[in-house]
């Protein structure tokens, strides 16, 4: 059975990307625009693993992942940003503290996101 990952992102460039990226290490990838988006297919689908966007308009990242945490608490979920108008740190210690598993500073490496995403899914924090 295909390994199956949500991407919830609000940039359709910065989604698209993240999708070839996966879908390259033969993941199945279903995306997401926004946090309320994203919450909705975790429940119809039940995915394996989330990335999701911190700084996103209606439900931003933070808000997703504590959401997800709470009715999942065992999905693995990877936070990435660019920092937007806030201090990037400071948004991925959120993130962190929200509970997402791993975060991922924009711009990242393909090699670092499958990495982490391979250990998250084989139970290597």
């Amino acid at each position: 059975m295909a390994i199956s990952i949500l991407v919830i992102e609000d940039n359709a460039l910065a989604r698209f990307t993240l999708r070839e990226i996966l879908e390259d290490a033969d993941y199945e990838v279903i995306e997401a625009e926004d946090g309320d988006q994203g919450i909705e297919l975790q429940n119809q689908h039940g995915f394996d693993l989330v990335v999701t966007d911190i700084i996103m308009p209606k439900k931003d990242g933070l808000d997703t992942i504590s959401e997800l945490k709470s009715a999942y608490p065992d999905l693995p979920i990877i936070a990435v940003s660019g920092g937007g108008r806030t201090r990037d740190s400071d948004v991925l210690d959120a993130a962190r503290e929200a509970g997402a598993d791993r975060v991922l500073h924009k711009p990242f490496t393909n090699e670092e996101l499958v990495e982490i995403v391979a250990s998250l899914l084989s139970g290597t924090p």
